[in-house]
């Protein structure tokens, strides 16, 4: 858990320290106050872009350094990122005072969020569904980023080379598509594992009064695909590339691999996919994903992941506040929620309650 957050220049606060002492943290206050702002903060302190998908260079604060800073105590050790007014689309990385990568943060904090944007997740492109699936996978497979960014510079330098495949170099694509192989393979392993260990937490799940989801990788049955094959077939996936070179160069893409993965959900009940449900029914199925997903990293390991929830108790009647908020405490984690209203959180009496108002923090009875 995060015993100390410090920020400087981000975003709209100049600076800010929260020393959580329970293990929900409220932040209320007006729109455009810097709740989320702060929730962003937290969700940097994990690999990729945080929970907007931010430029680097949009998160420093307007008329301030140029640079921010984020820091947190986890469990004893300093972790801290940001980047310098010398270098404002350079992440920097420290833990423990040592310069580091980014992935690497994910060796000591696991981190999931759910924000008003993800509603139309369902509707939303299969990049958007990807990026949601690799987020719950990074939480059981810390190397998951690793290999996700090293199998999309592959293909990014295969693209290229293809661009003119008359002055390709067979050898050289060869290489990028043995790489391409080597991190594609544990890529899709770490989904199937994923899906394929969340059904069963699912399968367990009431119907009520959160729907109850089944999951799958590209409707290839709710294991996902072989971890050594890609998502077109039985054929290796480093064949079906140098197979497929002609075709991947007149479409300009690459037309196979676990980058076209895609999330496929299912609202159990009704029989119905989640993209015909309705926006209450798509929130539920998503509350319940997180839900357990959060049971499913405590057990593996032994340590559940933070949980950044945006203005998650908006829009739920009280019988579901109610019932979100007693599965959130039985996760055992630390659950970081904003809201407009603090009589949202009326029924959550032990946590840190913060008011946030113009980019500054105060602490709050209620």
């Amino acid at each position: 858990m995060i015993g100390r957050l410090t920020l400087s220049d981000f975003r709209n606060h100049a600076d800010a320290l929260i020393l959580p002492d329970h293990a929900f943290i409220l932040l209320t206050g007006d729109n455009g106050a810097g709740k989320t702002n702060i929730l962003e903060a937290v969700s940097m302190l994990a690999p990729g872009r945080g929970l907007r998908g931010a430029p680097l260079s949009a998160m420093a604060r307007q008329d301030g350094t140029g640079g921010f800073g984020i820091a947190a105590e986890v469990d004893g050790v300093m972790l801290g990122t940001g980047v310098t007014a010398a270098s404002p689309d350079r992440r920097q990385v420290r833990i423990g005072g040592v310069a580091s990568s980014a992935n690497a943060l994910a060796d000591h904090l696991s981190i999931v969020w759910l924000t008003p944007a993800m509603d139309r997740l369902f509707l939303d492109s299969p990049g958007g569904r990807r990026r949601f699936l690799d987020r719950l996978t990074l939480a059981l497979h810390p190397a998951h980023a690793a290999h996700s960014a090293r199998y999309d510079a592959a293909m990014r330098a295969r693209n290229r080379l293809l661009a003119d495949m008359r002055r390709a170099d067979p050898a050289w694509l060869s290489a990028l598509e043995a790489q391409m192989g080597e991190h594609g393979a544990p890529l899709a392993a770490a989904r199937a594992d994923l899906v394929a260990r969340l059904n069963v937490i699912l399968a367990d799940q009431p119907d009520e009064p959160f729907a109850r989801p089944l999951i799958a990788i590209d409707g290839q049955g709710h294991d996902g695909p072989r971890p050594d094959k890609s998502m077109h077939g039985d054929e290796p996936l480093t064949q079906q590339l140098a197979r497929g070179r002609r075709r991947d160069a007149a479409a300009g893409r690459t037309l196979a691999g676990p980058h076209r993965h895609d999330l496929s959900v299912t609202h159990v009940a009704k029989g119905q996919p989640a993209a015909l449900c309705s926006t209450g029914e798509q929130k539920a199925l998503l509350l319940s994903i997180l839900l357990a997903h959060a049971a499913l990293v405590a057990a593996d390991r032994g340590q559940p992941p933070v949980l950044l929830l945006d203005e998650v108790a908006a829009h739920l009647d009280p019988l579901r506040r109610a019932a979100l908020f007693n599965r959130l405490r039985q996760t055992g984690g630390q659950v970081w929620m904003t809201g407009t209203e603090s009589s949202l959180f009326s029924e959550l009496p032990d946590a840190t309650r913060l008011t946030v108002t113009s980019g500054h923090l105060f602490r709050s009875a209620t």
